[in-house]
């Protein structure tokens, strides 16, 4: 009568590969510890011949008709095996995929913040998928999501490549980018981060931006007038200047009409006015 699966409290076996005793059925095709096919013999004389050479029977193909056992040193064959996949498990590459979320209506600050997280991700030699996350009406504005993909590609193009355009599939538009060949050989740690960690590289938007990302990105750039003012030569005034420049020599002409106004003494102005109107 078999024993409840509750009342069982046989630990459960980690190992499943069959060996010994532990091998049920009548007759195994019987390879010896020099790797010569013996035959097929009866499981119990395939034991008797591996313990007389101090040795393990071990069910190495156990869908075989018969199953075929070796002769061999299991624990050596174990280890072995455990070498064999730590050495294959050393040459893989292991390739992780990271992602991070833009909105269409992201702000500037948002915007820096999230792309510092997908410059981390690179330079740990990850791939990372951006996504675009619309909502409601925004997905009839595709070119939104698309400016901030171009210029996340274009700021990041040192230390990533785009191994897939922007696509959208439903309310998401996406895009994968990997680690360059210069972070993959360890050059950009070197020459793109200074001595506190920080990237020494040129930002490509320096200049302080009004509004969401994806409206500064696809409405073009007018000129302010301090730009103006900066690109003019040093000799000569802007308009703004010059009527400056033009309004101080009258100002400096009239002070001295009201200083003398001021300092003249009050009496004696009185006394020329009564003494003009007696005479």
């Amino acid at each position: 009568m078999p024993v409840p699966r509750r009342f069982d409290r046989r630990p459960p076996e980690r190992d499943t590969t069959r060996i010994n005793e532990r091998i049920r059925v009548p007759e195994v095709r019987l390879i010896d510890d020099q790797g010569q096919q013996v035959g097929v013999l009866k499981t119990a004389d395939a034991l008797v011949f591996a313990q007389e050479r101090d040795l393990d029977l071990v069910e190495v193909a156990p869908e075989a008709r018969p199953p075929v056992c070796r002769v061999l040193d299991y624990s050596k064959y174990k280890y072995e095996q455990a070498q064999k996949i730590k050495q294959a498990r050393k040459h893989q590459q292991q390739i992780t995929v990271r992602e991070i979320k833009f909105r269409p209506k992201i702000a500037e600050h948002d915007y820096d913040t999230k792309k510092h997280h997908v410059e981390r991700f690179l330079k740990h030699k990850d791939k990372v998928k951006v996504t675009i996350m619309f909502r409601g009406r925004e997905v009839t504005h595709p070119e939104r999501g698309t400016a901030i993909l171009d210029r996340l590609a274009e700021e990041l193009s040192e230390i990533g490549v785009v191994e897939q355009r922007p696509m959208q599939e439903g309310r998401n538009m996406t895009m994968m980018m990997a680690p360059s060949k210069a972070v993959l050989t360890g050059r950009v740690d070197a020459a793109g981060e200074g001595s506190d960690g920080e990237s020494t590289a040129p930002a490509a938007h320096d200049a302080p931006h009004v509004g969401d990302v994806a409206s500064t990105a696809i409405q073009t750039p007018v000129a302010s007038d301090t730009s103006a003012t900066e690109a003019a030569p040093a000799g000569e005034p802007t308009a703004d200047t010059g009527a400056v420049e033009d309004a101080e020599p009258s100002l400096t002409a009239a002070a001295p009409e009201l200083s003398e106004t001021v300092d003249e003494p009050a009496g004696n102005s009185g006394t020329a006015a009564a003494g003009s109107t007696v005479s």
